[in-house]
C-alpha cells in the first residue's frame, strides 16, 4: 500500500472519530443540560408575558436590552429573544412602533436596520446584538404591521389595532 494512501486512510479515520466524538459529546451535553435550558426558556416566556402586561411595545424592547446588557452572550441572547417576543405579544401599543421596521425577507434593509439598532443602544460591538432585534421584525411582520398604504392615514380604522 502506497504511503499517500495510508496517510489518506489515517486522515479519514481521524475525521470519522472526530465526528463521532462531537455527536456523542453533544448528546451527553444535551442530556445533562436540557432541563435547565428548557426551564430558562419557560421562565423567559413567563417573565416576558408578565412584563408585557405592565408596559408598551417600546418598554419591552428597552427592558430586554437592559436585561441583556447585564449578562451578554449567546444563551442570554436566546433568552432575550424569547422574553421580548412574549412581552410584545401582551404589551400595549406604542405609536409608530413598527413604522420603520423592515420585513425579515428584506435582507439588506433588515441587516442595516438591526445594525443601526445595535449602534443606537450602544451594542454595536456585541456579536449577538442583531439577534435581539429579529423578534421585533417578526412581531411587526406577523400582521401587526401597518400597511404601507395606511401608515400616514390617521382616519383609517385599520390602524387602530395595528400594534
Amino acid at each position: 500500500m502506497p504511503g499517500w494512501l495510508k496517510a489518506l486512510l489515517a486522515v479519514a479515520i481521524l475525521v470519522v472519530l472526530l465526528v463521532v466524538g462531537a455527536v456523542v459529546g453533544g448528546v451527553v451535553w444535551w442530556s445533562r443540560n436540557k432541563d435547565k435550558i428548557i426551564g430558562n426558556l419557560k421562565q423567559s416566556t413567563t417573565e416576558g408575558r408578565e412584563y408585557g402586561r405592565t408596559t408598551d411595545k417600546q418598554g419591552c424592547v428597552d427592558e430586554n436590552l437592559s436585561r441583556y446588557k447585564k449578562d451578554p452572550g449567546f444563551s442570554s441572547a436566546i433568552s432575550a429573544s424569547i422574553f421580548v417576543r412574549s412581552c410584545l405579544d401582551t404589551s400595549r401599543p406604542t405609536s409608530g412602533f413598527c413604522n420603520d421596521v423592515p420585513r425579515v425577507s428584506e435582507f439588506m434593509k433588515a441587516a442595516e436596520w438591526r445594525a443601526a439598532q445595535c449602534r443606537k443602544f450602544d451594542l454595536a460591538k456585541d456579536n449577538y446584538c442583531q439577534q435581539l432585534f429579529q423578534p421585533v421584525q417578526e412581531f411587526c411582520q406577523s400582521g401587526t404591521r401597518k400597511s404601507s398604504e395606511n401608515s400616514n392615514d390617521n382616519t383609517s380604522n385599520d390602524n387602530d389595532n395595528s400594534q
